[in-house]
């Protein structure tokens, strides 16, 4: 038989016989096309249909009006050793959020293309594991677009209320955990993270809060819109706008909004702004029942930063040769760490204790005294193009260090220790206490030399 034939027997016949008949045509294969076109259709069906029921009926899937925030749930102070903690619970929408506090050291750097190099006294981690939505995966590693998206909106929400670093020297960190997630984790981290700002007692200028509106966009003439409060996972997916709003109790400090429609006017934005006024003034109110203010004090496991003012001319005897005398006061005092700034004289100690703190001032009160408290001798200059007589203080694996003047040293890479190449420092013959003829070629805006070493010809105007 044909090989796209196939065999029929017809049992009424007698005797029976075969007959070939032709194979009937498979069915046409389903388009891509045609399963978007009914997933549409099944969208556009849910969302009218949530439309209608919320629009006449009055209620929502969990059961809320449209101007209804979820039931509220706040914790602060639950975590006994961070700086500050809050847990913020909103309906199935919950943040563990927690503070750090540190000193300068501690500032997030940075680099961009447009705004170059530079470092953040206060930021926000936002993180988002799998578990929070019912999922496993793999949690930690570098954050996700989402993450970083939805921590710098979060941490936009909050910087206008954060403290100047006059009134508040310390650096801030906050960390944004989502333990479960069902509609708007950025605004939970906002709510969360001002409440452990306030636990920790960082003085912030008025407390911040956020909400997220939804809308539910009626295409037909009859444009029975509807914006929604505060809104479910659910709401989110099938509704036309996501429209986040934070701020105090006065203003917006941060917006972000996402839509997915086309005739979004100006009259339903001010509806969405004045209901999210409403939303974020119900939260503001129950977070300051549960944590009416910063707290008056900083916690017990908060390092101490105090700051004293020097003669900048005096910079140079406190942090000694190479840091040998700064070095020495934090190892002595006790003290965290000592930030000195060559150009105003700000001295910045960190320290676990008042006695620490105390230690290092008196270390450093009485280096000041020594040289009388009076403006210190200017330090020793070197000429560029200048030739000197010098003895080798360290020999380093890339080069060495010699003194030019009593008190001013200068840097010889290894490349220019000799005319010939040396592959390895050793193989030079030089060592420490030798004195060799080097000419100055270069400083830096750190007063820093860079020198290259004579041959045994050359001499030394500068000897």
């Amino acid at each position: 038989s044909a090989p796209d034939a196939t065999m029929v027997v017809d049992d009424y016949d007698e005797p029976p016989h075969a007959a070939i008949r032709p194979s009937p045509p498979p069915p046409p294969a389903r388009s891509a096309l045609e399963l978007a076109d009914v997933q549409l259709a099944f969208q556009k069906l849910a969302t009218g249909t949530l439309r209608k029921m919320v629009k006449r009926g009055g209620v929502r899937p969990d059961g809320r009006s449209s101007t209804e925030v979820r039931k509220l749930a706040i914790s602060t102070a639950v975590l006994p050793r961070t700086h500050g903690s809050a847990l913020f619970t909103r309906g199935e929408t919950q943040s563990l959020a927690t503070v750090t506090l540190g000193d300068s050291s501690a500032e997030q750097k940075f680099e961009g293309l447009t705004v170059g190099a530079g470092a953040k006294r206060f930021y926000l981690h936002y993180s988002f594991p799998p578990f929070s939505v019912g999922e496993v995966g793999r949690f930690g590693g570098a954050p996700g677009r989402r993450e970083v998206g939805h921590g710098n909106l979060a941490e936009r929400a909050l910087a206008p209320s954060m403290p100047t670093a006059a009134q508040f020297p310390y650096t801030v960190r906050i960390e944004s955990l989502i333990t479960m997630s069902c509609g708007s984790s950025s605004m939970a981290s906002v709510c969360g993270g001002c409440l452990a700002l306030m636990d920790a007692a960082v003085p912030i200028a008025r407390p911040v809060a956020g909400v997220a509106m939804g809308l539910l966009f009626d295409e037909s003439p009859a444009a029975e819109h509807v914006v929604l409060t505060d809104i479910l996972g659910l709401e989110d997916a099938l509704g036309s706008m996501d429209f986040k709003v934070a701020g105090d109790k006065d203003g917006v400090t941060a917006l972000q909004l996402d839509v997915k429609c086309e005739g979004l006017d100006v009259p339903l934005l001010r509806t969405a702004l004045a209901q999210a006024h409403e939303g974020r003034q119900h939260i503001l109110s129950k977070m300051l029942e549960a944590q009416p203010g910063p707290r008056s004090s900083l916690p017990s496991t908060v390092m101490r930063i105090t700051k004293r003012k020097f003669d900048p001319a005096h910079c140079g005897a406190i942090i000694g040769k190479g840091g040998e005398t700064i070095t020495s006061i934090i190892e002595t005092s006790g003290v965290e760490n000592i930030d000195l700034s060559r150009s105003d004289g700000v001295l910045t100690i960190t320290a676990k204790t008042d006695e620490a703190v105390a230690a290092a001032f008196a270390r450093i009160d009485q280096i000041v005294a020594d040289i009388g408290g009076r403006t210190a001798m200017p330090k020793p200059q070197a000429v560029v193009g200048q030739s000197y007589t010098s003895e080798v203080k360290s020999v380093m694996p890339f080069g060495i260090f010699v003194e030019l003047l009593p008190g001013l040293d200068g840097f010889c890479h290894i490349s220019e220790v000799s005319e010939s190449y040396v592959r390895k420092i050793e193989d030079s013959g030089i060592a420490v206490g030798d004195t060799i003829n080097v000419v100055v070629t270069s400083k830096n805006e750190k007063g820093q030399y860079r020198v290259k070493r004579l041959s045994d010809g050359e001499g030394a105007a500068g000897a």
